[in-house]
């Protein structure tokens, strides 16, 4: 079974098997590459979009960005990243439309086993020696989501419409819709209603 197949399937798999390797070095080299362009620059926006698994047609990632594979990662409309934006996409990343993620956040949809004789010895690497054990858990967030500055989400995690998430927080678990999320843990703080309205703070034209 390939390494691919495996993490599809939830099962342990081999980070650093040249399968894997090979394809994280296609996202690695791209996002160090957008990262010295200057923010004007028309060749960002392709380059993103050629290791993506699906973006939309309006985005943008404020360099640096980081993604360990591009590929497993499916972006929506009107996306916005800040500063240092690091997506682990081990496992699948949806993000909806209309998101929008402050500076420092991670998306961290990879793990390992608690115990280090299953972290470091349950498979075998290329060279037929033990090698580092993964798994991974899909990350999933829904439309008209704000993510709070250093903010991250472990794999698992659905978040969902219309919510945001406070800023330092650990997102463990599920979020529902329309809901101020904060803290680490991440916990629902409130709904989010009418009265959170800044209308009154538009200027006059």
């Amino acid at each position: 079974m390939k390494e691919t197949e495996k993490i599809r399937a939830g099962l342990l798999f081999r980070p650093n098997s040249m399968e894997l390797r090979d394809t994280k070095h296609k996202a690695h080299e791209t996002c160090r590459l957008y990262n010295t362009l200057d923010e004007y620059d028309e060749r960002g926006p392709a380059l993103m979009r050629s290791i993506l698994g699906k973006i939309g047609e309006r985005f943008y990632f404020q360099s640096p960005v980081q993604f360990n594979y591009g590929l497993h990662t499916y972006i929506g409309e009107d996306f916005f990243a800040n500063y240092n934006f690091c997506v682990l996409d081990d496992a699948d990343v949806y993000i909806g439309d209309n998101v929008m993620i402050a500076p420092n956040v991670s998306l961290m949809a990879a793990s390992h086993p608690l115990l280090a004789y299953e972290r470091l010895g349950l498979l075998r690497g290329d060279d037929g020696l033990p090698t580092i054990a993964e798994n991974a858990e899909p990350i999933r967030i829904g439309n008209n989501v704000w993510i709070g500055c250093g903010v991250t989400v472990i794999g698992g995690v659905t978040i969902g419409n219309d919510v945001v998430i406070g800023a330092g927080s650990v997102v463990l678990h599920d979020i529902p819709d329309g809901v101020l999320a904060a803290g680490n843990p991440c916990r629902v703080i409130r709904k989010i209603t009418e009265t959170d309205s800044l209308r009154h703070l538009v200027a006059e034209e």
